[in-house]
């Protein structure tokens, strides 16, 4: 599955593309300059109007409690997947549901590093190597197991 990513934000405010970012070079122009303030290849957008545009998936992954009763009628994607502790309001998700917006939540969405550091810990304890295939076939099993539990 691909996809583009359109838009993103850091403390100073987003920038957006509607026709993609090449994250590559957004990664050596944040480097070079500490921040995305200036990205030539997009326009300026503030954080609140970057979290309102028409896209498929957001990710609110920074701060708890920016989806709100307020800014939640005017979210126009499809998923929100919860990067952020939080992100979401009670108010802002109820309004999310009964709009049909998919909202897979932080403690789902974070998930798997914690997971991964768990089978470290397993393996360690019992001096163990798993393989890199093993790991992800297993992680695969729990997230789907988890998610399935938490859409239930």
């Amino acid at each position: 599955m691909e996809g583009k990513i359109i838009a993103l934000s850091d403390l100073h405010g987003g920038i957006y593309n509607p026709a993609g970012l090449t994250v590559p070079a957004l990664i050596e122009y944040i480097q070079q300059t500490g921040g995305l303030a200036g990205y030539p290849d997009a326009e300026s957008i503030s954080n609140e109007a970057l979290l309102c545009l028409d896209c498929d998936v957001l990710v609110p992954a920074a701060l708890g409690g920016v989806l709100t009763a307020e800014n939640a009628p005017e979210i126009r994607a499809s998923c929100i997947v919860e990067g952020a502790n939080g992100p979401t309001l009670p108010e802002a998700d109820q309004i999310f549901r009964r709009r049909g917006i998919e909202v897979v939540p932080d403690i789902l969405a974070n998930a798997g590093g914690i997971t991964v550091s768990y089978f470290e810990w397993v393996q360690n304890i019992q001096q163990f190597h798993w393989s890199r295939e093993k790991v992800n076939r297993d992680l695969e099993s729990r997230m789907i197991e988890a998610y399935r539990g938490v859409r239930k």
